[in-house]
C-alpha cells in the first residue's frame, strides 16, 4: 500500500538543531568552522519572533543571527533555504485554510520577491511583494 506524501506541516518537524565542525570548505564556510543546521521550526521561531511586522531580513543576516546563537560561526545555506520553502509552503497552507495572517508564519518578510525561491512557492513573488507592501503601508496609516 502506497505511503501517503508528506504535507509541508509534516516536512516541519525535522531533527532539532545542531552544529557540526567542518573537515573541509563548503559553501564559501573554511575548514574548521562550527556550522549550524537549524531545523524549520527554529527558522518559523525566528521569523514570528524576531521580524517585527513590515521588517525586512536578508536571508544572510537571518543564517548570521542563528549561527550566533548557537555558538557557530555560520548556518548552512543549503538546508536553510530547504527549511524556508517548508516554512514558507505551511504557512501558505494557513493562509489557503483561512488562519488569519496575524497567526501564520511571516516568510514573506525573509522571502525576496526577486529571488528563484519566490518564482518557487505557490505564494508566488506577486503575493510576497504586495504582503510586504501591505504591512509597511499598515505602519504609516
Amino acid at each position: 500500500m502506497p505511503t501517503k506524501p508528506k504535507t509541508w506541516k509534516d516536512k516541519l518537524k525535522a531533527k532539532p538543531p545542531h552544529t557540526v565542525v567542518l573537515d573541509k570548505d563548503f559553501a564559501g564556510v573554511p575548514a574548521g568552522s562550527r556550522l549550524l543546521i537549524s531545523c524549520p521550526v527554529e527558522l518559523a521561531d525566528y521569523l514570528r519572533s524576531k521580524v517585527p511586522a513590515g521588517e525586512t531580513r536578508e536571508v544572510q543576516q537571518v543564517r548570521h543571527e542563528l549561527a550566533a546563537l548557537h555558538g557557530a560561526e555560520a548556518t548552512c545555506p543549503v538546508s536553510t533555504a530547504i527549511f524556508l520553502r517548508t516554512v514558507s509552503e505551511a504557512a501558505w497552507d494557513d493562509i489557503q485554510a483561512g488562519v488569519p495572517l496575524q497567526q501564520v508564519t511571516p516568510f514573506w518578510r525573509v522571502v525576496d520577491p526577486g529571488s528563484p525561491l519566490a518564482k518557487k512557492l505557490r505564494a508566488g513573488s506577486e503575493w510576497i511583494s504586495h504582503q510586504r507592501a501591505a504591512e509597511r503601508q499598515a505602519l504609516a496609516d
